[in-house]
Order: C-alpha cells, then sequence, then structure tokens
C-alpha cells in the first residue's frame, strides 16, 4: 500500500470508529495562540483552568502584554512551568505589536500557509504545532499539526520514517492526507494515542488499526 493510500485508509476506520469529532471550543487566533502555549507539557484541564484564571485577571491581550510579569505567573500557575510560559507570552503579545502595530493574527488569514507558519514559528516558545493549530482550527488553513501522540502513532504506524524529527512529521503527513481530513484525522490519531496507543504499553488487542501498523506486524503480535 502507498504511504498517501495508507495514510487516507487509517482516517477513514478511524473516522467510521471515533466519527468527526468537534474542536474545543473555538477560540479567537489571539486566544488560541496563548492557549496553546499554555497546554505545553500539562494536560487540557490544568490548560483550560490557566486560560480561564488569565482571561478573569485581564480583561484584554493588551492588559497581559503591559502587566508586571509576576501577575501574570501567578494567574496561569495551574499549568504549570509559569515563570516560563508567563514571559513567553508577554515576549510573543509585545513583539506582535512591535511588527504589526497592534494585537492581531487577522491577517494571516490571507498569507500563504508557508508564510505563516514561518511567521509564527520565529517567536520563542511557538513551535509547528502551535502555529499548526492557530492556522487550522481558527483559520481553516492547510496545516497539520503533531503532537506527542500523533508523532507516537504515525512511527507505530509506519506512516513516516522512524528518523524523521517531529519538525518534518508536520509537512510529512500534511502532504500525506487531503487538506479536508486535517482536523478529523488530528483529533482521531491523538484519540487513538491516548486511548489504545499508548507510550509505554500499547493496547494492541484493542486497536482497530492493526492490519495497517507496520510495529504489530513486525513483533508478530
Amino acid at each position: 500500500m502507498e504511504p498517501a493510500e495508507k495514510a487516507l485508509t487509517v482516517h477513514n476506520r478511524l473516522l467510521d470508529i471515533y466519527g468527526a469529532p468537534a474542536w474545543r471550543e473555538k477560540l479567537p487566533p489571539l486566544d488560541e495562540l496563548v492557549c496553546t502555549i499554555l497546554s505545553q507539557n500539562t494536560n487540557d484541564v490544568n490548560r483550560d483552568r490557566a486560560y480561564q484564571a488569565l482571561r478573569r485577571k485581564f480583561s484584554t491581550w493588551e492588559q497581559v502584554r503591559d502587566a508586571d510579569v509576576q501577575e501574570v505567573i501567578i494567574a496561569i500557575r495551574p499549568a504549570g512551568l509559569a515563570n516560563q510560559k508567563g514571559p513567553r507570552i508577554q515576549d510573543v503579545l509585545s513583539e506582535i505589536t512591535r511588527q504589526r502595530g497592534s494585537l492581531t493574527l487577522d491577517f494571516l488569514a490571507e498569507w500563504p500557509v508557508e508564510d505563516a507558519l514561518a511567521w509564527l514559528t520565529a517567536f520563542k516558545g511557538v513551535g509547528p504545532k502551535t502555529a499548526a493549530i492557530v492556522l487550522l482550527f481558527c483559520f481553516d488553513r492547510p496545516a497539520f499539526p503533531v503532537d506527542t501522540h500523533i508523532y507516537r502513532v504515525s512511527g507505530r504506524l509506519g506512516l513516516r520514517p522512524q528518523t524523521m524529527s517531529v519538525e518534518q512529521t508536520h509537512m510529512h503527513l500534511a502532504q500525506l492526507l487531503p487538506a479536508d481530513t486535517y482536523a478529523t484525522a488530528h483529533l482521531n490519531l491523538i484519540r487513538l494515542g491516548r486511548e489504545v496507543c499508548h507510550a509505554r504499553k500499547p493496547d494492541c488487542p484493542k486497536c482497530p488499526l492493526q492490519d495497517l501498523c507496520d510495529d504489530f506486524i513486525h513483533r508478530g503480535a
């Protein structure tokens, strides 16, 4: 089976099993950018607690940008690594203002995807996953976000070379799948990784992709 055919078969099978999941509450682009920075190295519950605390504390992103950094750190503490994320968020907001004259990302809707990804990832703390999430879920642009679950699952399935880096996998999977599948494929691969294809002990007997999984087949499981 050719890689693109296999990737689409994986997508369609997961779609049959899990359906087409909805993204969590759709946020404005700048909100999504900050929320995704908060999500790094934490779980969804703590991310949401930190984001909601930050929005309660400050009514605008300009206020977050200009606040005493300790106030921001205290607000986002539930997300963990607050001493890093607080200054990082403020730096990103300040740099957007410096470059664009105001706090908005709406202009990215008109930019070529490659340029938008490059612009966003130039900010310290904004990696390919964060940038792709903003473009895909806020602007419906064809960018494929790869998190730790997708990277692990795609490697076991044989959808990417084992030596391929996380950064390279974003573009690789984007080239394998049709753009209109990105959002659903992203969410369903994450679900498979969380519920079945665990990092330490994958629950292979429950996996609906056994016949497509290089790792399962090679182990003769």
